[in-house]
């Protein structure tokens, strides 16, 4: 029999990341490329360029492509309603690429391709009722029940992150208040951190000072370097965003009673800063036959920024069967 590979795409508000994945969820070919916004005729034709490229390097078939975008997408896996990171309205994308490339395209949510990769190639290679949680900017995710990606009637299924968490609470991007997001989030992370720092300055002298001294200047990463270190506030903020995070998973686990949830995403990367209150408040807040029924576990994602290009490419080989 022969071998073939498919092509993954996850297209960022910034940069397009591109795969090439063979049939074992393997990437043994890479593409990076800057995107643009507002315009997806360059971003359609540097798509072009990338599978070109990967289509080159490829020793074996290349069967498909897969795409990953962040904003909605149709039931038929082919038009993206509305990208906000890229600033596209309703483009038609499927259909725009596939004579262009020569293969089969389809198009996915980018937290669903996440979550498919997560199951078919990460850290829930062995769970058929899985949550995957996005955890970055904003929040994200998707839905796999009996093996199978939850899409829902219109294809957009998912969008965990606009969960209310609090009524008439902090704006939110999506038009809506108190979603989820707004509480769990790498920017809640930031805007917990900047707030407790400027409260507890002396505390707070390692954090302040990997910015430019001021709680303004803290960004994720000086939050999750100063953790690392001991910071009190830096760790504090953690907990904070921690606890709201498994708040949401304990409101998941009453509706969808994942058999585990992986948590993925930038912030992710701080590991059991994070996880361990979120771990705790799922166990705290799971109140529906608590004493009786399973806690779902929490996992770290294993993919990292290729979870999103795999996933697609997985899902884009399978169609075309």
């Amino acid at each position: 029999m022969a071998v073939s590979s498919s092509i993954g795409i996850d297209v960022g508000g910034t940069k397009i990341l591109a795969g090439l994945v063979d049939a074992d969820g393997h990437v043994v070919h890479q593409a990076r490329r800057q995107s643009a916004r507002n315009d997806p005729t360059s971003v359609l034709n540097t798509i072009c360029e990338v599978v070109t490229e990967l289509g080159d390097a490829s020793e074996d078939a290349v069967v498909a492509v897969g795409l990953g975008i962040a904003g909605p997408v149709d039931a038929e896996r082919s038009t993206v309603f509305y990208a906000p990171n890229l600033g596209w309205p309703q483009v038609p994308v499927r259909d725009l690429l596939t004579d262009r490339v020569g293969l089969p395209v389809i198009v996915e949510n980018d937290g669903n391709a996440a979550a498919w990769g997560e199951f078919v190639a990460g850290a829930g290679t062995n769970v058929q009722d899985l949550t995957v949680i996005t955890v970055g900017t904003g929040i994200g995710g998707g839905i796999i029940i009996n093996g199978e990606l939850l899409r829902g009637a219109h294809g957009a299924a998912g969008e965990i992150g606009h969960m209310n968490a609090v009524p008439n609470g902090r704006p939110c991007g999506c038009g809506r208040n108190g979603c989820w997001e707004q509480y769990a989030s790498g920017n809640a992370l930031v805007r917990e951190a900047r707030t407790l720092a400027a409260e507890r300055r002396q505390e707070a002298g390692l954090l302040l000072s990997l910015g430019d001294g001021t709680p303004e200047g803290v960004q994720g990463v000086h939050v999750t370097a100063a953790a690392r270190e001991g910071d009190p506030v830096a760790q504090e903020a953690f907990a904070v965003v921690g606890t709201w995070l498994g708040r949401g998973l304990a409101d998941l686990s009453s509706i969808l009673d994942p058999g585990a949830f992986v948590i993925g995403g930038g912030v992710s990367e701080a590991g059991d800063l994070l996880l361990n209150s979120a771990r705790a408040t799922l166990a705290e807040k799971l109140t529906v036959g608590r004493s009786r029924r399973p806690i779902p576990e929490v996992r770290l994602a294993t993919l990292g920024n290729e979870a999103g290009l795999i996933g697609a490419a997985a899902l884009a080989a399978t169609a075309a069967r």
